[in-house]
């Protein structure tokens, strides 16, 4: 499977996974500052600026390691603070992540405090 736009994305998804896959990209796309970007990547929407800050993974693409739901994933997930226990660590050392069953879960508040702790991340890399 090659996803190459959201369209593609968007056409396989089950209508609960689209809902929460574009209430979460829409947090991100206003949170962002414009040097970031958006890009299909690993069949998926990754968010990029100096390098990977977050990642949405539909349970329905292969991959993502889950079985129900939308995971966002932030990629130095290992690097935040996260004050507010709001990630999960799974079994991988860098990227933390939560994962969504219901649009209705969706709290934008921590969302957007962990994506502003990202973006200051981020502006410490070097572009790549």
């Amino acid at each position: 499977m090659k996803i190459k736009n959201l369209v593609e994305l968007f056409s396989l998804l089950p209508e609960e996974e689209k809902i929460i896959v574009d209430v979460l990209r829409q947090i991100i796309i206003e949170t962002l500052p414009e040097y970031c970007r958006e890009k299909i990547s690993y069949n998926v929407p990754f968010f990029y600026g100096n390098k990977g800050i977050c990642i949405i993974w539909p349970s329905t693409i292969p991959g993502g390691g889950i079985k129900k739901g939308v995971l966002l994933g932030f990629w130095h997930g290992n690097k935040l603070a996260d004050e507010d226990g709001f990630l999960l660590h799974g079994t991988n050392k860098q990227v933390f992540y939560k994962i969504y069953q219901t649009p209705e879960e969706i709290d934008d508040a921590p969302i957007i405090k962990l994506l502003k702790e990202a973006i200051r991340l981020d502006s410490s890399f070097k572009k790549v």
